[in-house]
């Protein structure tokens, strides 16, 4: 996988298929201490605790259509390469967490990838399931969740084209304050130091 987006569809996708009906997506940017994280949370049917020990082995999958999986373990060497580490939690019955921790500026650290596409695509194949994605960089936080946006339209499918449009665009707007703040936070700070 080229980029966190990649890792982040392929883990929400499993969540889908383990019958998760809302799926929490959380990255954290903390450009303090350097760290860069991507928290995924399911409720869907959680895995047996021989099966939690197996997964990070990519000859090791539940999936008939394939002999591997190399999902997590991908993703698990991604973390490692960035200096970070991958935790995963997981209860049967229960749901799955899945918390990978990259360092922020390291050279090895995969590029983000597309995000907006990424979590339009979640939506429209799996109008079925909510996902609520939040995402913090330092102080500033952007959340969308898709339970609000269904109260909102009523009867129509969340998968419409008009209103994949509108969750786009308020996706969009969000990413956009974040990055805005980025780049007016680093000149703040220069001018209170010269004070």
């Amino acid at each position: 996988m080229i980029d966190l987006a990649a890792h982040i569809l392929d883990i929400a996708e499993n969540s889908v298929r383990a019958g998760a009906r809302l799926i929490e997506i959380n990255i954290d940017e903390d450009t303090a201490n350097d760290s860069l994280s991507i928290e995924i949370i399911d409720d869907g049917q959680g895995m047996k605790e021989e099966d939690i020990k197996k997964v990070l082995d990519p000859f090791y999958t539940t999936k008939t259509v394939r002999r591997v999986g190399l999902g997590l373990p991908l993703l698990a060497d991604a973390t490692q390469r960035s200096g970070g580490h991958l935790n995963l939690e997981s209860k049967e019955g229960k749901g799955t967490t899945i918390k990978a921790t990259f360092g922020l500026s390291h050279v090895d650290r995969q590029p983000m990838g597309d995000i907006i596409s990424t979590l339009i695509i979640l939506i429209a194949g799996n109008s079925d399931v909510d996902f609520l994605f939040k995402h913090r960089n330092n102080d500033r936080q952007f959340e969308m969740d898709t339970r609000t946006i269904r109260n909102e339209i009523d009867d129509i499918p969340i998968n419409h084209p008009e209103i994949l449009k509108y969750i786009r665009g308020i996706l969009e707007e969000g990413f956009s304050e974040i990055k805005k703040w980025n780049k007016i936070v680093p000149k703040i700070e220069k001018i209170l130091k010269k004070q």
